[in-house]
């Protein structure tokens, strides 16, 4: 995920998704990843507190920033680039069940009050951000 000041995805030319301050997660699904992944995926991403206060301290959480989440699957994440000269996928969540996924982890941030605005799953899509800091984070659920 990326801290950013504004963010946007576009799938032929059209803006599918925007957001302004808040974060954009690039969100890919491997095998194992479940239901429970889900849960605390949604939750930690609620609580993490990443977002600086008015000492430019990393004390605030999304909400406290009134912050925004711009949602784009990405399976590219779960490439596997060890060996060989041309990325592995076999780690890669199968897309029915990622694409389920992707929708609850959306949805769970809705639940929670969010503005959430997404890509378009298995689409080709442009992603535009203004990183802020920069500040990106990687995290495992």
């Amino acid at each position: 995920m990326q801290r950013v000041r504004s963010a946007r995805v576009e799938v032929d030319g059209k803006v599918v998704g925007q957001i302004d301050k808040g974060l954009l997660i690039l969100l890919g699904c491997q095998v194992g990843d479940s239901e429970a992944s889900v849960t605390k995926m949604v939750n930690r991403l609620a609580k993490l507190r990443i977002f600086e206060d008015d000492q430019g301290l990393t004390n605030l959480d999304i909400f406290q920033a009134k912050g925004e989440i711009l949602l784009v699957s990405q399976f590219t994440l779960a490439a596997d680039l060890r060996k060989g000269n041309r990325p592995s996928f076999t780690t890669a969540l199968a897309p029915e069940q990622a694409r389920e996924l992707v929708g609850e982890v959306a949805q769970g941030l809705e639940n929670k009050g969010l503005k959430v605005e997404n890509g378009v799953f298995g689409a080709s899509m442009d992603v535009h951000s203004c990183n802020a800091g920069p500040a990106t984070y990687l995290l495992e659920a």
